[in-house]
């Protein structure tokens, strides 16, 4: 039925932070399969066996990756995805999803694909398969240095200009974290991160870097930010504003 994972070193070194996927699936040995390659692959693997199970495990807890299987008991690949993109306070409302199924023609899978899934996997699978899935998921801002200064210095040639720039920088990302509840337009946070990006990159600010890309990304797919993604956001922000060290005199 599936490709058995071989057993071999895992993606994810173990000093790294794991990635989180939910598997929720009815039919064991899919589960079983899909639960296994994940964890070759080097991810955190959870399991469920239906619809109802995954929507409060995702409320509950923050995956980085959804695999939904589209025929579940008590609800579907579809319905799981819809309870938790519309629920402000779920953990997982802005996590990737990704749909399962044994059976699929054309016009389900762009059904699924228009209704929010990043993409469709068709059952039997191998880990080939599961590799390209994985590859959707953005490296957690987490993972990252949040300075890197081997970047910066390719950036600006050199320290004293390097520290110059991030100077500015954390008097730019003060200014933002003060405004982040007060800000009333999305358009506003939108042309600011726009800008923001630019100065991290001069900076060698990675993991703010990676995380501004996410809520760009989740901006330009419709949503609103989401509650989690707004701590994960300010989490970051504020970290990064501590590694830039005091403002200067």
């Amino acid at each position: 039925m599936f490709n058995t994972p071989s057993t071999g070193t895992p993606v994810a070194s173990p000093d790294s932070v794991m990635l989180r996927v939910l598997v929720a699936d009815d039919d064991p040995a899919s589960r079983l399969f899909l639960v296994e390659a994940m964890r070759t692959l080097g991810l955190d693997a959870e399991a469920c066996n239906d619809g109802k199970a995954a929507i409060a495990r995702g409320r509950e807890q923050a995956f980085d990756l959804l695999l939904l299987d589209c025929r579940m008991p008590g609800a579907g690949a579809q319905q799981v995805l819809s309870e938790l993109r519309h629920d402000p306070a779920a953990s997982s409302a802005d996590s990737t999803a990704v749909a399962t199924s044994a059976e699929m023609d054309a016009g389900e899978r762009q059904r699924l694909l228009s209704g929010g899934f990043s993409e469709v996997l068709q059952k039997p699978c191998d880990l080939a398969d599961l590799r390209r899935i994985v590859a959707l998921v953005q490296p957690d801002a987490s993972t990252l240095p949040l300075l890197d200064d081997a970047q910066g210095m390719a950036s600006t040639g050199s320290p004293q200009i390097m520290q110059a720039m991030r100077n500015l920088l954390r008097d730019e990302l003060v200014g933002l974290y003060q405004d982040l509840d007060t800000s009333s337009a999305e358009s506003d946070l939108t042309d600011r991160l726009h800008r923001l990006r630019a100065s991290c990159g001069f900076c060698g600010a990675t993991a703010l870097t990676a995380r501004v890309a996410q809520v760009q990304d989740h901006f330009k797919l419709g949503h609103a930010m989401t509650p989690a993604l707004r701590e994960r956001f300010r989490g970051t922000l504020l970290e990064t504003i501590e590694a830039l060290g005091p403002a200067a005199a």
